[in-house]
């Protein structure tokens, strides 16, 4: 009768445990939720009220019709575009490249080319604004001047930067080519240039991708160079929250232009993302085979 008692009862713990369990994990759970929302969430919030008041105090949406439909909030998001989606055309070229070069082309150095590459993004951006300065300021070694306070100087500052962040998903996926693909494609008789559009880019065409959207996030927001090279005339959606907040006090434009930001980062960091999960999940198709040429 004992025994009868006790396997009744069991299925009952049984079914408590797990709740238990779950209750365990949210308040493991509730002190970084607090933490998040209090250091992420509140200011942010405080950011989108702001937009969405006047200087007088009063709530309104006409401080985002007058920001978005000023020319400066237009010309800024255009130059955040252009730069953007440059440094990232840039930096995908240079460093596939550069990821190719290491990978499949042996030459002394490559290992410290590959080092290098993974120690530059541990400085800060402003460091290559400053060794550009020394090297084409109006009194650097070259003497460029004019070029590097232009959007080309702001552009090439960026692509020199941001290029590892593309290098390295590439050299890692590069690494992952089966080396039986390339000796197949070679034994059909398949050119270089052959293997490497139908073998080794398509295998590699995901971490690329994500290589590129997070160079593309990264720009989108870039400060640091921009305003350290003090560029004439470039003037993106950082500068110009920074100008609203810093230079005029015009904090709820300021507010308006930053929530737009913030918007623009969101869907680019989906898009990342996205391709990351292609990436991990070997969306890449090089697993066709090579004709015979």
């Amino acid at each position: 009768m004992t025994g009868l008692v006790f396997e009744a009862a069991a299925p009952a713990r049984a079914g408590r445990r797990p709740q238990r369990v779950r209750r365990a994990r949210l308040w493991w759970l509730l002190p970084p939720v607090v933490v998040l929302l209090g250091f992420f969430g509140y200011p942010l919030v405080l950011v989108a009220v702001q937009s969405f008041t006047s200087k007088s105090g009063a709530l309104t949406l006409s401080v985002w019709g007058d920001v978005l439909g000023s020319a400066e909030f237009r010309d800024a998001a255009w130059q955040t575009v252009l730069l953007a989606l440059g440094s990232t055309a840039g930096c995908l070229l240079l460093g596939t490249f550069l990821a190719l070069a290491v990978a499949f082309v042996p030459f002394p150095g490559a290992r410290a080319l590959a080092r290098l590459v993974d120690t530059l993004p541990a400085f800060p951006s402003f460091l290559i604004a400053l060794a550009f300065t020394f090297l084409y300021g109006s009194a650097g070694v070259f003497g460029a001047g004019g070029f590097l306070y232009s959007p080309w100087g702001v552009l090439l500052a960026e692509v020199t930067f941001y290029t590892p962040f593309v290098m390295r998903p590439a050299l890692a996926a590069f690494g992952q080519v089966p080396a039986a693909q390339l000796e197949v494609a070679a034994s059909l008789g398949a050119r270089p240039g052959r293997v490497l559009r139908q073998v080794v880019l398509p295998e590699a065409l995901p971490s690329l991708a994500s290589g590129a959207c997070l160079v593309l996030l990264l720009t989108m927001n870039e400060f640091g160079i921009v305003l350290f090279l003090g560029a004439k005339g470039v003037t993106t959606l950082p500068m110009l929250v920074y100008g609203k907040a810093i230079v005029t006090f015009d904090f709820p434009a300021a507010s308006v232009v930053a929530m737009v930001d913030v918007v623009l980062s969101l869907v680019l960091y989906a898009g990342y993302r996205r391709a990351a999960g292609a990436m991990g999940s070997g969306g890449g198709g090089g697993g066709a085979a090579v004709d015979k040429a």
